[in-house]
């Protein structure tokens, strides 16, 4: 196994992670459960740590590609940008949300700024 297997074994778990974190949110919202809204932030915060090792094994794996027929400079380039843009995403939710579980770990219900906050991260990613 190299690093290009790797990179592609892990690329994919923010990606099911961000959606079934949105999932888990519309359902909490639908059912005004206040669980499941922090189950949903307890998500997106594990999505944006397995966002860090996927971005990290991109280089090593580019190594890897760079030399195949097909693979060009420009592509690679793209896929850094979108990659770099998406662990941004991924890591202001994951913040946000860790942030609203501390700070709120008390309380009885979620403000709603909080909520809203870790919702437009996501909305941002499929733009």
């Amino acid at each position: 196994m190299n690093w290009a297997h790797v990179h592609l074994s892990l690329n994919h778990l923010p990606v099911v992670g961000t959606f079934f974190g949105v999932l888990l949110l519309l359902l909490a919202l639908l059912r005004r459960s206040e669980e499941l809204k922090r189950v949903s932030l307890g998500v997106f915060v594990l999505t944006a740590l397995l966002a860090l090792p996927v971005y990290f094994t991109g280089e090593p794996a580019q190594k890897v590609v760079e030399h195949l027929p097909d693979v060009t400079e420009p592509l690679i380039e793209e896929h850094e940008d979108a990659a770099l843009f998406a662990l941004l995403m991924a890591g202001g939710a994951g913040v946000v949300a860790l942030a609203g579980l501390i700070l709120f770990r008390r309380a009885e219900r979620l403000p709603g700024w909080i909520v809203g906050a870790v919702w437009s991260y996501p909305s941002r990613q499929v733009d």
